[in-house]
């Protein structure tokens, strides 16, 4: 485990950050994707996917530039981890049954996702986690607030919508909020554990976190919406 962690390097006094860029790189990520999802299909299927790889490569550089190497290493490895979590949503939709991804153009994954959500997990992940100082419990509270507001404005965005019979809140399946508060919580972990290490650790760890959020998902979806609470005798 690194000697350095993200805490650590979050309460320095180094003069020499700059969180500018990485503040231009998310307002950006809001004006083009505004811009992208008000686009007629299937140019807005292409936009968002353009929108997507443009944000995940520009906070790669941002982040290497805002004097912060927590920073960097945070949003290089949620690469991967974000590339994985197409392996939950792939078990969701296919499976389950609990989630579907409207048809808006661009490339999709099994003809189910589509390809820009391989990378559209690195934005709410990395707020949620460099906003916590990398501290888990704090990333898990601030990465469930992160994503309940995505999944409230995702249905009406065109984005992705519950499926299924499942309990839901204002448009929001209940289950999903406790398994992305889990999902921050092994972010957090995670990325804290692997930091200095080799590559395919560090893509192994990505790995185990979307499985451990599948886990989360699964477990959470039984307890809420198929468990039936009764003891028998």
């Amino acid at each position: 485990m690194s000697s350095t962690s993200v805490t650590e390097s979050s309460t320095s006094s180094d003069h020499g950050t700059d969180l500018v860029p990485l503040v231009l790189v998310h307002v950006g990520l809001l004006v083009a994707g505004g811009v992208s999802l008000s686009l007629d299909r299937p140019a807005q299927g292409w936009g968002v996917l353009a929108t997507v790889v443009a944000y995940v490569a520009a906070l790669q550089v941002a982040a290497r530039r805002s004097g912060r190497p927590d920073l960097a290493a945070l949003a290089a490895f949620l690469v991967p981890v974000s590339v994985f979590q197409v392996l939950p949503d792939w078990v969701l939709s296919g499976l389950v049954g609990t989630l579907r991804f409207p048809d808006t153009g661009g490339v999709r994954v099994d003809d189910v996702i589509p390809l820009a959500m391989a990378g559209m997990w690195v934005a709410p992940l990395f707020v949620a986690v460099a906003l916590a100082g990398g501290r888990p419990a704090v990333a898990a509270v601030l990465s469930a607030v992160v994503f309940l507001g995505a999944e409230i404005a995702a249905p009406t965005l065109g984005l992705w919508e519950p499926t299924g019979d499942t309990t839901r809140w204002g448009g929001v399946a209940i289950y999903v909020v406790p398994a992305e508060a889990a999902l921050g919580w092994a972010t957090a972990v995670a990325f804290r554990a692997t930091r200095t290490s080799s590559v395919p650790t560090r893509v192994g760890a990505a790995l185990a976190v979307s499985t451990f959020y599948l886990g989360a998902l699964v477990l959470a979806f039984f307890l809420i919406d198929v468990a039936g609470w009764r003891l028998t005798a």
